[in-house]
């Protein structure tokens, strides 16, 4: 199967922001991604993204470009995405001394997780923690 090899992830959440330069220093900063790549066009607009946590991605870039996806996307509420970190103590402090607004301080879950719920600065939902699912991948 396509995109399973070779330790790239094959799913990647995909958000368009009004502001891709602040969310992008936001998730860089306050929720510890790293940029792989940043790509704008001539007006300044972050045409394509690509942040980094872990063995994870995310996509993202600027609302108001155009095209099929900045279409769809018109409208679109906000998005929850699941990020699995080592620490969630030691993340949650550094969000926090970010000035993230954390939604649920860090918990532990039935399940065996421990979490906690963040959101950020365009009303996407963050939840990081330590539940990590096998997917036979």
């Amino acid at each position: 199967m396509a995109g399973t090899g070779g330790g790239r992830p094959s799913v990647f959440p995909t958000l368009l922001y009004a502001d891709a330069k602040a969310a992008i220093r936001q998730l860089t900063e306050a929720f510890g991604f790293t940029e792989l790549s940043v790509y704008e066009g001539e007006d300044g607009s972050v045409v394509h993204a690509e942040l980094v946590q872990g063995n994870g991605a995310v996509m993202l870039g600027s609302r108001g470009r155009g095209g099929v996806f900045d279409t769809a996307m018109k409208g679109a509420g906000p998005a929850g995405v699941y990020v699995v970190v080592d620490d969630v103590d030691a993340h949650h402090r550094r969000a926090v001394a970010q000035g993230a607004e954390i939604l649920a301080p860090p918990a532990d879950q039935d399940y065996g997780s421990r979490d906690y719920t963040a959101r950020d600065l365009e009303g996407n939902v963050w939840s990081f923690g330590t539940y990590a699912p096998e997917t036979g991948a």
